[in-house]
């Protein structure tokens, strides 16, 4: 298994590569201040640790380019995700506001095999439910709270009441840009995909409750985009845009940009365009693991026969207490790992 996951991190290390280059000229210059903000291991007292939530408000301040730095360090290409988008940053308060991990949220597939089966949607209710529900795509933890086992506190405190009540905050009762409807979207689902393989960090991750905070549903089936990441995915753009000179895209007509909307139109665009077969080739044969996390006990029901929600969320200091209790104090007890994290090991663009 680990072999496995090593030939999947390699197979994104091209496009991880790219996203930091891409990304240098805006981040190089502040990576001291990020660095600054990652807790060195020596000064963690794991009882103390106190997680707290913030909600990004602007992807262009200090906290929006401190996410993006952290994402860089991850071994996949992290995606600026689709529609409506929520960023967290998850602080460490007892220890100078340490950052202890990242959460991301933005709109789902709209057609995901195993999310839907396991909901029990047909197309028509699909359509008009999937507003409450949004994707993981970003759930992860920086060093030194990573070796405490803090990649499950990121997945607990995203099911949080905090993150429910951030989503009813800024997308409740807002009309949908294509359709101009009011789809009184309540936060009740999040989908996330392990990115390699089946993932030891969501299976059996439990709430306070004891009940799976995370239900593994199935596996994707092994098609998509990220081999065309990177230097090839701008290539491919700029072919696109190329050979698309009047504009024309498959975007509905209220959408503001013109030309392609997505990364998926561009690189059919492209690839149609040089006379390949756009569908055979957005097979790359990497399942993932597909997991659902409601945020109601009445999930299925509320998702595909609209019955009343029954709220089943906890507070982030709550799930915070018991990943402690649960997870991170017997970690401590058992390895020493995380006190020999150096933050100065996570330099990305060399000394300043």
């Amino acid at each position: 298994m680990t072999g496995d996951k090593n030939k999947l991190r390699a197979l994104h290390a091209g496009a991880v590569a790219a996203n930091k280059e891409k990304s240098a000229g805006t981040l190089s210059r502040k990576e001291s201040s990020f660095l600054s903000r990652l807790a060195d291991g020596r000064s963690i007292s794991v009882n103390a640790i106190s997680p707290k939530l913030v909600l990004i408000e602007d992807r262009r301040s200090f906290e929006g380019l401190l996410w993006r730095w952290c994402s860089l360090h991850w071994s996949i290409p992290v995606s600026s995700g689709y529609g409506r988008r929520l960023r967290f940053l998850v602080l460490d308060e007892a220890h100078d506001n340490a950052v202890m991990g990242l959460i991301g949220l933005a709109d789902p597939v709209f057609a995901l095999r195993p999310r839907d089966e396991w909901i029990g949607w047909d197309a028509k209710t699909r359509g008009q439910r999937l507003t409450s529900v949004m994707d993981a795509f970003v759930l992860g933890a920086v060093p030194p709270y990573n070796a405490l086992r803090a990649g499950k506190l990121m997945g607990l405190l995203a099911t949080s009441s905090e993150v429910r009540d951030a989503f009813d905050l800024r997308y409740r009762n807002r009309k949908t840009t294509i359709n101009q409807r009011d789809p009184d979207a309540r936060l009740s689902l999040l989908t996330t995909t392990s990115a390699l393989g089946r993932s030891s960090v969501y299976n059996r991750l439990t709430r306070p409750d004891s009940g799976l905070a995370f239900h593994p549903v199935g596996y994707t089936n092994g098609s998509g985009d990220f081999h065309f990441s990177g230097n090839i995915y701008s290539e491919l753009a700029d072919f696109a845009a190329s050979v698309n000179v009047d504009g024309n895209s498959h975007a509905h007509a209220r959408w503001k940009s013109s030309g392609p909307r997505n990364r998926r139109e561009v690189i059919q665009r492209a690839l149609e365009a040089l006379g390949l077969d756009s569908r055979s080739l957005r097979v790359h044969g990497v399942r993932r693991q597909v997991f659902a996390a409601p945020l109601v006990s009445n999930a299925q029901a509320y998702l595909s026969e609209g019955a009343e929600p029954a709220w089943a969320t906890y507070p982030a200091d709550e799930l915070a207490e018991y990943w402690s209790r649960r997870w991170a104090e017997p970690r401590a007890a058992r390895d020493d790992a995380w006190r020999h994290f150096d933050r100065e090991s996570w330099r990305l663009y060399g000394s300043c």
